[in-house]
């Protein structure tokens, strides 16, 4: 990790020492449907919906006994309802079938489930299983460019710059780091550049 890397992490991890997932849940299976349901949707919105949700329906069973039209009715206000829904049925049959009923804990099987993308397989293994991964949602994705830390056009591109620029043992850490800094400081469309203690290493503020 170089200086500048190093400055910045270790600026984060001041700023938000304890910095921990939004999502609320109570085991793997309730955050991998969570994570699905969080998509360009807020984590306050999710909780609402997954705390009635998972009243009846938070193992891949009781979720079976869904039909698509049911599960969309209860997931409507998240957005993209018709597609969530699918993929949470789909993962859920996989789950079922191909790992007697548990979320598999392993990063490569995570993403062979059905309905589960790399963003929601990084953050399940990290999150609930506490393995090495970084989801680059779009908090991740816009900070991570602006301070230059790892840039790239694709959330791909900059998961891949991330894990090389930053020790394997900080990865977690850093992906709720970000996320943070996102939501409070950094934001998309009016970034809060005077108020942050980061700016003179942020290469957004300093070419701005």
């Amino acid at each position: 990790m170089d200086t500048k890397t190093e400055k910045i992490l270790n600026g984060l991890a001041e700023l938000y020492p304890d910095a921990q997932p939004a999502l609320k849940f109570k085991s793997p299976y309730e955050l991998l449907v969570a994570v699905i349901l969080s998509a360009q949707c807020t984590d306050e919105r999710v909780n609402k919906v997954t705390e009635e949700l998972y009243k009846k329906y938070n193992t891949p069973e009781t979720m079976s006994t869904l039909t698509q039209n049911e599960l969309e009715k209860y997931i409507f206000s998240c957005g993209f309802y018709r597609n969530k829904a699918a993929h949470i049925l789909s993962a859920s049959r996989d789950i079922i079938e191909k790992f007697g009923g548990e979320v598999p804990a392993s990063l490569e099987e995570l993403r062979t489930l059905a309905g589960v993308g790399r963003k929601t397989a990084n953050v399940v293994y990290a999150v609930a299983f506490g393995g090495d991964a970084i989801a680059v949602d779009t908090h991740v994705f816009r900070v991570s460019n602006r301070l230059g830390i790892a840039e790239g056009k694709t959330p791909d591109k900059v998961e891949d710059g991330l894990c090389a620029a930053l020790p394997q043992s900080e990865w977690s850490k850093a992906h709720h780091y970000l996320i943070y800094h996102g939501r409070r400081v950094c934001h998309s469309q009016r970034p809060a550049c005077e108020e942050c203690t980061l700016k003179e290493l942020c290469k957004y503020y300093n070419e701005k």
